[in-house]
């Protein structure tokens, strides 16, 4: 199923993040961020805890059919993280002086707001809906 695809390549990107952020948020922040102060280290493990929380639930969600009606809750949170953190990874990045993974976490994060704004919009994969009727067994 496409659905699941996108749900396992989500979880793994937000588990990832978090787990990094989660234990090198005082050597990563400040490389991202010029001016980081050392103090504000619990910033990072405190976003770490919301990336962490939100790949679990794609993570548990990945074989849910998802589109439209489908799995609306689980779309319509992954869609409002990733266009938030788009718009601002995207203002950080056109600034002056960014680093280039600004840039490729810019490129991410867009692309899964992309995916999942769409499938907030529209129904499920034509595909994804068969197999989800195949998978239930005949009547």
């Amino acid at each position: 199923m496409i659905s699941s695809l996108i749900s396992r390549v989500s979880a793994g990107f937000l588990l990832l993040a978090g787990i990094v952020l989660l234990f090198a948020s005082d050597v990563v922040l400040p490389r991202l961020v010029a001016g980081f102060p050392a103090s504000g280290v619990w910033l990072g493990q405190i976003l770490a805890g919301a990336l962490l929380a939100l790949g679990w639930l794609n993570q548990l969600n990945r074989s849910a059919l998802l589109g439209g009606i489908y799995g609306r809750p689980v779309v319509l949170a992954n869609t409002t993280f990733y266009l938030f953190a788009a718009i601002e990874l995207v203002k950080a990045a056109t600034r002056g002086g960014a680093v280039g993974a600004i840039w490729v976490l810019a490129i991410v994060v867009v692309s899964f707001a992309c995916v999942y704004g769409w499938l907030l919009f529209r129904g499920p994969f034509e595909r994804d809906f068969q197999a989800s009727r195949g998978s239930q067994g005949a009547p």
